[in-house]
Formats: C-alpha cells, sequence, structure tokens
C-alpha cells in the first residue's frame, strides 16, 4: 500500500489563514492578523479596551512620523537660475524645482497665510507612480533613487506595488506633511482643489477631513474626464475626483458670492425691450413650506389662480410679491399665459456670479489636454494625461474671485495651473500670480521627451511656460483685437539646494 503524501504544515497554515481571511477580512492589516480586531469580531472583547482609547478617524502605520516630519526645519535655500525664465526683472510668478516638502517648508517663512489657492494633482497610487520618500542628506542621484525613481545606474526601478501590505501607508505618509504644511499657507479666505482618482480618495477624504477640518468641506467635483469606453475594463471609469476644501468655510458661508463662477451671459434676452437690458426667468416657487409665502397668484391674462406645490412656497411674501409686479419683474411665461416667473438681469447675474455643480462635463478631457499640449510642444509626446488648461482655469474661477491672488501648484507637473493662469489672466484682465513647485523627476530612456531633448518633468513645464506666455505675444503682434492684456508675462526660476544635496 503506498504511503499517504504528508503536506508540509505551513500549507495547512496558510489554507487556514486563506479561510480566516474570507470570513473576517477586517482582521488583516498590512498582511498581518490584527488580533484585537479579531478578537472582537469572534465577539471576545478586549478587558483593556474602553470607550476612551477609541476615536473616530483615519489611522495608518507612521501617521506620528508624518506628522513629526512637518515640525522638521528644511535645511536647504532657493536658488535664483538666472536666464531661465522670462522677464526675469518685474515678474513675481515663480517656478521651484525641488522636493516640494522642502520647497513648502522654505515657503512658510514668506507666504505664511499670503496664499489665496492651492491646486495639486498627486501621483494617484495607481501603482505606477513612484512615491517621495523623505530623505535629504545626499546626492542628487541617490535622492532620486530613495525617490523611487532610479536604481544606483540611473534606471528606474520602483513604483508603489499595490501588492505591498504597505501600499496605502506609503501614499499617507508623503501626502500627509505636505497638505498638514500647505493648510498654513492658506490665507482666511483661502481653498485648496486636490484632484484624485478611486485608488485614494477615500483615505484622501479622510485624511483631508483630519487636517483641514470636516466642516471646512466644500464639495467634491466629479469631472467627466473621459468619454471613451474600456472595453476589457469590467466597468469602463470616466470621471476623476476633484476634492475643495476651504481654509475657514466660515468666509464663505457669510460672503457666497465669493465663490462664483462668473456668468457667461447664455439664456438672457430683452424680449419686452426692458429698458435695465437682458434678463432670464427664473421660477418664482422655492421648496419648503412658510406660511407667509402661501398665497394666491392670479395671472393677468388668462385669471387662472396659481398657489404654490404642496410643501413648496412662493420666493418672496405677498407685500414683495406686489412690488415686483408693480416693478415688471414678474412675468408668465412667453405668452404671458402661464405661471408667475421672476426676471433676473444679466447685469444682476453678472455681479452675484453662477453656482457651480459637482458635475462637470463642459470642460476638455485627458485627450483633449493630451493633444493640446502635444500641438503646444510642436507635435511632440512629451507629458501624459495632462490635466486641460480649461479644468484649472475653471477652478481658479470659482476659487480666486479677487483675480489677484497668488495660485500654488506643488506637484505642477507639465504646468497646465501656470498655462492656466497666464491665459486666464489675459481674457479676465486678472493680475494672479503663480508659484509652481517640480520635482526634477527623470524621464524613462527611450520617451519621446528624451528625443526631443527633455530629461526632467521640471524642464518640459518650464518650458511650457516659455511656450504659452510666446503664444499669447504671438496671438497679440498678428491680431491686435485680440491682445491678450496682462501686467505680468513672465517667471523666475529657483532650485532647491541643500550642503549636500545639489540638483545641478
Amino acid at each position: 500500500m503506498p504511503q499517504e503524501r504528508i503536506r508540509p504544515k505551513y500549507l495547512f497554515d496558510q489554507e487556514r489563514i486563506e479561510q480566516l481571511k474570507t470570513i473576517v477580512p477586517e482582521a488583516f492589516a498590512d498582511g498581518k492578523i490584527n488580533w484585537e480586531v479579531l478578537h472582537e469580531a469572534l465577539g471576545e472583547y478586549l478587558e483593556s479596551e474602553t470607550p476612551e482609547t477609541e476615536h473616530f478617524g483615519l489611522s495608518w502605520p507612521g501617521k506620528r512620523e508624518a506628522r513629526r516630519l512637518t515640525s522638521i526645519p528644511s535645511t536647504g535655500t532657493l536658488v535664483h537660475c538666472a536666464a531661465e525664465g522670462i522677464n526675469e526683472e518685474i515678474s513675481h510668478n515663480i517656478f521651484i524645482e525641488g522636493d516640494n516638502l522642502e520647497v513648502i517648508k522654505l515657503l512658510q517663512k514668506s507666504y505664511a497665510g499670503q496664499i489665496k489657492m492651492i491646486y495639486i494633482d498627486p501621483p494617484y497610487n495607481t501603482g505606477n507612480d513612484f512615491i517621495y520618500r523623505d530623505k535629504y542628506s545626499e546626492t542628487l542621484k541617490t535622492y532620486l533613487a530613495y525617490a523611487g525613481l532610479v536604481d544606483d545606474e540611473g534606471r528606474k526601478f520602483s513604483t508603489n506595488n499595490p501588492n505591498e501590505g504597505r501600499f496605502h501607508t506609503k501614499w499617507l505618509n508623503m501626502m500627509y506633511p505636505r497638505l498638514y504644511l500647505a493648510r498654513n499657507l492658506l490665507r482666511e479666505d483661502g481653498v485648496i482643489f486636490i484632484s484624485i482618482d478611486d485608488n485614494e480618495f477615500s483615505n484622501l477624504r479622510k485624511m483631508c477631513d483630519d487636517i483641514f477640518g470636516e466642516e471646512n468641506l466644500i464639495g467634491t467635483v466629479v469631472w467627466n474626464s473621459t468619454k471613451s469606453v474600456t472595453n476589457t475594463a469590467l466597468i469602463s471609469v470616466s470621471h476623476t475626483y476633484n476634492l475643495i476644501y476651504a481654509k475657514e468655510i466660515d468666509y464663505f458661508t457669510k460672503n457666497r458670492n465669493h465663490f462664483r463662477l462668473p456668468e457667461d451671459g447664455e439664456g438672457f434676452s430683452n424680449p419686452d425691450n426692458d429698458s435695465r437690458g437682458p434678463w432670464k426667468a427664473d421660477p418664482f416657487q422655492v421648496g419648503g413650506w412658510r406660511p407667509n409665502q402661501q398665497y394666491e397668484i392670479v395671472n393677468p391674462k388668462t385669471g387662472e389662480i396659481y398657489k404654490p406645490n404642496p410643501s413648496c412656497s412662493w420666493k418672496n411674501d405677498y407685500k414683495k410679491y406686489l412690488e415686483l409686479l408693480e416693478d415688471n419683474r414678474i412675468v408668465f411665461g412667453v405668452s404671458g399665459e402661464a405661471g408667475p416667473q421672476r426676471k433676473r438681469f444679466q447685469t444682476e447675474a453678472e455681479e452675484r456670479g453662477r453656482v457651480a455643480k459637482t458635475w462637470w462635463d463642459d470642460v476638455s478631457t485627458t485627450t483633449n489636454a493630451t493633444q493640446s499640449l502635444r500641438k503646444l510642444f510642436d507635435d511632440k509626446s512629451t507629458f501624459p494625461n495632462p490635466k486641460p488648461v480649461d479644468l484649472i482655469k475653471k477652478m481658479v474661477q470659482l476659487g480666486d474671485h479677487t483675480k489677484t491672488g497668488i495660485i500654488l501648484d506643488f506637484f505642477a507637473g507639465s504646468c497646465t495651473t501656470a498655462h492656466a493662469i497666464i491665459d486666464l489672466n489675459g481674457r479676465d484682465n486678472g493680475t494672479r500670480h503663480f508659484i509652481m513647485v517640480q520635482l526634477p523627476e527623470l524621464i524613462p530612456e527611450g520617451h519621446p521627451a528624451r528625443h526631443a531633448g527633455y530629461n526632467t518633468i521640471s524642464e518640459i513645464g518650464k518650458e511650457r511656460i516659455r511656450k504659452a506666455i510666446a503664444n499669447i505675444n504671438d496671438n497679440s503682434k498678428s491680431d491686435p483685437k485680440s491682445a491678450y492684456e496682462s501686467e505680468d508675462l513672465g517667471f523666475k526660476v529657483f532650485k532647491l539646494q541643500h550642503s549636500n544635496l545639489k540638483w545641478r
């Protein structure tokens, strides 16, 4: 009789672990068993666990160290790189090449409480993104290796592997100190926009609640970022999230018109030749039952009587309604035979602005942005999946009603944000300024950008700013009527340097 094969003990253990993982998945973290969670799931609550030790919020391994990083002073300095910018003597725009955590620390000295708006498009942690590792006392070559960009021979070797237990932890530890310090830079009326996808959206939301305060969440804009369909996917992703937090939400609740999009004039007309100009008919009915806004309105042409729908009210009380009717602000449809509506004049709408919605499908897609960037660089492929200029312009219009603020982007990439600000200033006579920060991340060998003469992403960003300014100047020369009016068509370049870390 043949002897039965005996399976190694570790195989039995692995099977049991997999079975346990299926039954109690919440008890596994970073590839290991969390005994407290397992005991709780099985009903065996630990004696040491008390309500005082429990708290709501996002926690992860390394959070304490991430907090500690925020208090370590920078050892670097910013060195001006003469002749790399344009109109450097008069420009207030800045491009900084270096690690953004160190740069944000340095900016605390001069820009604390001075930034009107921050926009960032950080690594999405898809498994192909590098994750910064915050160590500075090295040469640039070694630093890039620490950053997960290259090996000792200069070849890219490291990404944040989704199969690693610390996949989310690495990303959170990278993001936390940067966002924590970024908050200090915002003005009282400042806002931050952060683009992200599904991989880290939930973690980013909880982390921002921790840093900025849950009460300061303005909202989440969902951008319809792609129109194409991925046929191999279970469900084709066509959106990108954009979280928006205020420095102090109370400022915007008291000044709601300071967070508005400009009125574009669409839908306004003047069919009755009103001396006050074009107008649009708005509903005169609002949701909610209010006793002083319940009354009958008689159509003067048809005699038909109108009352608010159930659980609704008229927009104003009866006395105010009579004043509006006398002032020719109440209309009854195009033919005069419908229910009451209230005139809203275009001049009023332009003064108040337009409330933004959370679904944005009226701006370009990632594909459009890629094509536009390629055209800007003489039909050369330089940067993957850039954000569209009009997407960032729309955010800036929301985030800086003054048209005079400083806009910071410390994951600048190809510098779409700078391009958007330059273009927007020319179109609305704004005087906004930008600060762009980008690590000199090496472009892989064989990439078309290398063949075009660019070795790092920061080089692409600087060149994009130059080309955006050149385009405006060319347009002004060829068609003076369409010339952009802008006081600051230029920028300065700085590079971060440490005693032992030199970027050249």
